[in-house]
């Protein structure tokens, strides 16, 4: 059963990723590079800084810098304790991955810290703004998927990698979530 999932795991990753073309490359390396993200971050410290004010606004920043950190070194925990080699390192895929990106990364890729952590924070400030921001959940989700594919597109991870990380992402934004809550209260008291 397990064999079977990890082979359409990588047909379908041979099937995603060899859906690219030059012309969409320069795109997709942008939406991977982690930098690109920082107007995104800035708007949500901005609209978090209107909502909650400063003080609450240092919590979400420390909440999410905990989050990150969590999520980032979880997926180093896996990497090194599954040890599934990254689609550019499978032996059985030489040849067949388009590789966009100079490099592969490291040799292990389960699971994807980039659809971890992107998820991570576009739940997070999902369960905090979407009172405020009727379709602030729909704009998030959608960078988080794009992130997420985006690493299937350059060939540094499986589906099933990305899927995970997403997975990961929701329950440590569902859980930092109710921290940054609780912490909001002690900070109202």
């Amino acid at each position: 059963m397990l064999q079977e999932l990890v082979q359409w795991d990588k047909e379908l990753f041979l099937f995603l990723n060899n859906l690219g073309t030059p012309s969409w490359d320069a795109f997709w390396m942008f939406i991977t590079n982690k930098w690109s993200a920082i107007p995104l971050y800035a708007l949500l410290l901005g609209i978090s800084f209107k909502k909650y004010g400063l003080k609450r606004t240092i919590v979400i920043i420390v909440t999410v810098a905990l989050m990150i950190v969590v999520t980032d070194q979880l997926s180093n925990f896996f990497k090194y304790g599954v040890q599934r080699l990254r689609p550019c390192y499978d032996p059985e895929l030489d040849g067949l991955v388009r590789l966009v990106k100079n490099s592969c990364g490291g040799k292990f890729g389960y699971f994807s810290a980039h659809a971890g952590n992107n998820f991570a924070v576009a739940l997070f400030f999902t369960f905090l703004l979407r009172t405020y921001y009727r379709y602030i959940e729909v704009f998030l989700i959608l960078w988080a998927l794009l992130v997420s594919y985006s690493r299937i597109y350059i060939g540094v991870h499986f589906p099933l990698d990305v899927l995970t990380g997403a997975l990961i992402g929701l329950i440590f934004s569902w859980l930092f979530t109710k921290l940054a809550i609780f912490a909001h209260h002690k900070i109202a008291l």
